[in-house]
């Protein structure tokens, strides 16, 4: 074993050692969607007195933190996002009503002096300019109020308590700090010099604009003399809920600025459960039938990649539990789909070591599979690349779930990198060390040609002969796309047009038309009654605010007897336009970073080319969720962005071996060559396209009802993908090729030869195989 293989192996026995440790010691981080809970999205406003930036959104944060704490839920979670946005996440809140009224108010809390009743006469009015406000008391009388004396930020303590001795019923005490103590004396010693009945005895408090209490000063108080600085309390005929929501909306204090709850979503435990149990037992038989698959083709290699395939599953997992990650559903579809990238490192390496193997008959299995893994490394790398682009452009221009889908992606296309190119290398070298794996064909899997090679070296069809003629192909495919879009139109999901989207699981079956008829019934007659999952209900709307939720659940109670929430979405119109047009930018970002890429990397026809393939398959997957009704959301993007990544990965290898046979043979007339690297490519390409067909197979038929458009997505897209970055991408370079007069692609030196030894003519196509 050399020092190499050695100092691979110590550095994956180290990585993975970490990974159990950290496995065993940590606990995931689960998103909302498999815990079940509420999140809402804050949008800070303006106010007259401060500017929504981002030290003012900071101070709203904290004491939206203060007032969530005090409300008892466990593990709340508080972030800023941007400059004026604030993400709210509530653990097992599957009510939000309660939530949503305690943060948005904004709870300015002030102490007036009562200058009497307010008058109609114009003098009265004129005296009142530029004095307090003008307010409703408990009674529905106006009172004039005299400017604020005292705000709630003075207020130490709230506490609601029932007064049973004096009979008031509950009451909500105050504890002031010293300084606002005294101002509250102040305050109260001057109302105690009016008498006894006369309004301006009294002293009112307000909160939000509104006097909720305008309590008379005590007769036993004397003239300048005042209550004691230490407390009051505020009384107004409360209830027990009342008082504690006044109690806790004056202890947190006021909001800086305004907010507007842009986004809210729900998700109920019992859908959490079973999309995390769905997910695992998806990815569990996709998983296996991967690595069956791979066994088979590639025998005891094959064996040994699926070893390396449950490390990346440890790594990986290791690697989003140490970072702290929030685990979502789709950040699992991620975690799953990136198996599928460390199946194509491995088909990648195992077919170059195999065109070693049999071009160089004499040459050793060790030195086969090493050549397999450097000539592999370029294909790796820039396929990778792609992959992890895409990843970022999620990470930028998502929202929520497809955020986490992002960071989730990114970090399995390196674990897939790692557990390819250091714990499969490390384990496949040192079997290729055998003796035994080394004579016996039948078991290193390497050694034979297999059926699908051997049947393109038999057949040897020249795809490439009339590359116009597949472009005809792929125009009419498109044409069928966005004949679907015009036709039928994009079912745009709730995410980009806003509005609701709620789903009732019913203890009675009811059908979609008692749905509707209950709904219209009860005044919901625009909603959108379609149905979910195993009998769900879903229905969509347009602005509905948490007591319309209730109202419509209450209704759907009279038909299907218990009715449970188990999921719910709201999109404010603006975030919902904002995500629209962050969905565009992020498509028109992804094209122009990979042809700028590709382009940097190879010739800029075949960058060309491959930004071609690309947008054939965006529209392809766009017409055909057109045609099938599907929705169009968040999710379906963060497919789509993968789909791009996908098909710009396979366009990459096709390329990477046009650009090397053609550098070998710079005479030889591109089509051929191009014909030539796909027929070596083909057996890659399906090998790497059943891997990942195999997960998604399993993510679509035994994964969460949530995925099902998902998996869907990456079907039918990796399926279009496989086929446009060869018939798509090839063909479009050829013809660019013809009109462009730029040399081919300069050769490698070759490494020098010993002296005395002669060397075969070649055939500069074949990679070296002698004619």
């Amino acid at each position: 074993m050399t020092r190499a293989t050695t100092v691979r192996a110590v550095l994956a026995a180290a990585v993975l050692l970490v990974s159990v440790f950290i496995t065993l010691t940590k606990s995931p981080k689960l998103g909302l969607d498999l815990q079940g809970g509420t999140r809402m999205v804050l949008q800070a406003k303006d106010s007259a007195t401060a500017k929504a930036d981002q030290e003012s959104t900071d101070r709203t944060l904290e004491v939206l933190r203060q007032r969530i704490d005090a409300l008892g839920v466990a593990e709340p979670t508080l972030t800023r996002s941007g400059q004026d946005r604030i993400i709210v996440e509530l653990p097992d809140v599957q009510d939000p009503r309660e939530a949503a009224e305690v943060i948005g108010k904004t709870a300015q809390l002030s102490f007036h002096a009562v200058q009497g009743l307010a008058t109609q006469s114009d003098d009265k009015a004129d005296a009142k300019a530029g004095d307090g406000p003008t307010l409703p008391d408990e009674q529905g009388r106006m009172l004039d109020l005299g400017p604020a004396r005292l705000s709630g930020a003075g207020v130490k303590d709230a506490t609601a308590v029932f007064d049973s001795q004096q009979g008031a019923g509950w009451t909500v005490s105050l504890d002031f700090h010293k300084e606002a103590g005294q101002s509250w004396t102040q305050l109260t010693g001057e109302a105690a010099c009016h008498p006894i009945q006369d309004d301006r005895r009294r002293v009112a408090i307000v909160l939000d604009e509104q006097i909720i209490s305008s309590p008379e000063v005590s007769p036993s108080v004397g003239c300048n003399v005042g209550l004691p600085s230490g407390s009051t309390q505020i009384t107004g005929s409360f209830t027990a809920d009342e008082a504690k929501e006044l109690a806790l909306l004056i202890e947190g204090g006021a909001l800086p600025l305004p907010v507007e709850i842009v986004e809210q979503r729900t998700v109920g435990p019992t859908l959490g459960d079973e999309a995390i149990d769905a997910s695992a037992r998806a990815a569990l038989i996709g998983a296996a039938a991967t690595a069956l698959f791979i066994t088979v083709i590639y025998r005891l290699f094959g064996a040994l990649a699926a070893v390396a395939l449950a490390a990346y599953g440890l790594i990986s997992y290791a690697a989003l539990v140490a970072l702290g990650v929030t685990l979502t559903l789709p950040g699992l579809a991620g975690f799953v789909l990136a198996i599928g990238m460390a199946v194509d490192a491995n088909v990648l390496v195992f077919e170059r070591a195999r065109e070693e193997r049999i071009q160089h008959p004499g040459r050793s299995l060790r030195s086969s599979l090493t050549a397999g893994f450097r000539n592999a490394w370029s294909a790796v790398a820039d396929s990778n690349i792609t992959t992890l682009i895409a990843a970022g452009l999620l990470f930028l221009f998502g929202s929520g779930p497809v955020k986490g889908f992002g960071v989730t992606l990114a970090i399995g296309v390196l674990a897939s990198m790692f557990s390819a190119l250091v714990v499969a290398r490390a384990l496949t070298e040192v079997a290729a060390s055998s003796r035994f794996v080394s004579n016996h064909q039948g078991v290193n899997g390497i050694t034979a040609p297999g059926r699908v090679r051997t049947w393109l070296t038999r057949r040897d069809p020249q795809l490439m002969r009339s590359p116009r003629r597949w472009l005809l192909i792929s125009t009419a495919l498109v044409a069928v796309a966005v004949l679907g879009i015009v036709v039928r139109g994009v079912n745009l999901g709730v995410e980009f047009t806003g509005g609701r989207l709620v789903e009732y699981s019913t203890s009675q079956p009811v059908d979609v038309e008692q749905a509707r008829t209950a709904l219209a019934d009860a005044g919901f007659g625009d909603a959108e009654v379609t149905t979910a999952g195993e009998g769900d209900i879903s229905v969509r709307t347009g602005n509905l605010d948490n007591e319309g939720e209730h109202a419509m659940r209450a209704a759907l109670e009279e038909e299907g007897g218990k009715t449970t929430k188990v999921r719910d979405e709201l999109i404010g119109p603006s975030l919902g336009e904002e995500l629209r047009r962050n969905a565009l930018i992020a498509l028109c970002i992804a094209v122009l970073v990979q042809l700028a890429y590709l382009a940097i990397r190879f010739r800029w026809t075949f960058a060309v080319g491959a930004v071609a393939a690309l947008v054939h398959d965006v529209i392809i997957l766009v017409g055909a969720f057109a045609w099938l009704g599907r929705s169009v959301d968040g999710i379906f993007l963060a497919a789509l962005l993968t789909v791009i990544g996908y098909s710009v990965n396979d366009s990459v290898v096709v390329f990477d071996r046009v650009r090397e046979l053609w550098a070998k043979a710079r005479r030889v007339p591109v089509a051929t060559v191009a014909n030539r690297a796909v027929l070596q490519t083909v057996p890659r390409t399906i090998n790497t396209g059943m891997g990942a067909l195999f997960i998604l197979t399993a993510l679509a038929v035994l994964g969460a009802d949530s995925l099902a458009d998902f998996a869907l997505a990456l079907l039918i897209g990796i399926c279009v993908g496989t086929y446009s970055s060869v018939m798509t991408a090839v063909p479009v370079a050829l013809v660019l090729e013809r009109s462009s007069k730029a040399p081919p692609p300069a050769r490698k030196r070759a490494p020098r030869r010993r002296s005395g030894t002669k060397s075969a003519r070649r055939d500069p196509l074949d990679n070296g195989a002698r004619v």
